[in-house]
């Protein structure tokens, strides 16, 4: 279906964590973490803001485009008119994530392209069967997938949900700490596990999915979250200096994350009376995003990517049917 006339069109995305991901709160606390990450205020579940997504890819695709550094979210340029955005028409850099106000021109742009938060769809937990993928309905109901919508609560709480294979033989599964009984008569897993397959989730993680109910995901993944510990080495002797211990979490490698970017038609806005030039469709907002998807794999997001943090790989979305697809068209 032509998109032409669409206001805007959203399009999905998954992610696996290559290396654990921390990205912090922006200080340390008291507790059994000094530096925790972010979290969702209601569900308490680390999520990663869309604000560091949009700050990141944009950096990255003015890599990518070669417009790296000035378009790259320095903001306005200096005095003497040096750096800063270029805030033309034929940047997609600045076309796809804005700019802003420059000084003695007439305004900024907000850009194209909203990244949403980054939202744990499935998390890895250690169990006596090797690695498990666990989900609950609250995670698979922020995919916007029409069949999730209107998914309830499980009917049992203190359960886990697998399919009926030989590994789900075992009467129990130990998630980290946590052992539960195992069911295998809860109808809606076979097509959950096909809905998210078109994500673009790899089979092997599929084959270890679990659903548990969403107050028993909030425990599992606080849990299981990593925590490293680190202490600051004094230059003048070579050995730890005393009193900078520090601990700090992150999402461990192999969380499945979700998030959504809604692209904006370039054909219904302007930028300094004129025309989008860059980018004429939200199709070609996506592309413009998705070509820095290989920077994300390999320079990552969030912090202390300098000790074996940060890297993500963005998985193959298949094109999801329309009626699956939050887009609204407008006429």
């Amino acid at each position: 279906m032509t998109t032409n006339n669409r206001s805007f069109v959203t399009f999905p995305f998954t992610g696996v964590a290559l290396d654990p991901i921390h990205v912090g709160t922006g200080g340390t606390r008291l507790g059994r973490v000094d530096n925790t990450i972010v979290r969702d205020p209601v569900t308490r579940i680390p999520k990663i803001p869309g604000s560091s997504i949009a700050g990141v890819m944009r950096a990255h695709t003015a890599m990518s485009k070669g417009k790296y550094p000035n378009c790259a979210g320095l903001g306005q340029p200096e005095r003497d008119g040096a750096g800063g955005h270029c805030g033309n028409a034929d940047c997609p850099v600045c076309t796809v994530f804005g700019f802003a106000k420059g000084i003695g021109s007439s305004g900024g742009f907000a850009g194209l392209a909203a990244f949403s938060d980054m939202h744990v769809l499935l998390f890895p937990v250690a169990s006596q069967l090797g690695p498990q993928w666990i989900t609950c309905p609250i995670a698979l109901r922020q995919t916007g997938i029409a069949e999730f919508s209107e998914l309830g609560d499980l009917p049992e709480q203190q359960v886990v949900y697998r399919k009926a294979d030989g590994a789900a033989a075992q009467p129990s599964l130990n998630l980290g700490w946590l052992l539960l009984p195992v069911k295998t008569d809860w109808q809606p897993l076979s097509e959950i596990a096909q809905k998210i397959e078109a994500l673009g989730i790899p089979g092997y993680i599929i084959s270890r999915l679990g659903v548990v109910s969403d107050k028993l995901f909030t425990h599992i993944v606080n849990s299981n979250l990593e925590v490293r510990t680190s202490v600051a080495i004094d230059p003048a002797t070579g050995a730890a200096e005393e009193g900078a211990l520090f601990t700090y979490e992150a999402l461990p490698r192999g969380t499945v994350l979700f998030w959504e970017v809604t692209c904006r038609n370039p054909k219904h806005f302007k930028i300094n009376q004129g025309d989008v030039k860059a980018v004429d469709s939200p199709e070609k907002v996506r592309d413009v995003v998705t070509d820095a998807n290989s920077y994300l794999e390999h320079l990552g997001i969030g912090g202390m990517g300098s000790r074996g943090m940060g890297r993500l790989r963005v998985l193959a979305t298949k094109e999801l049917a329309d009626v699956d697809k939050p887009g609204k068209e407008v006429s």
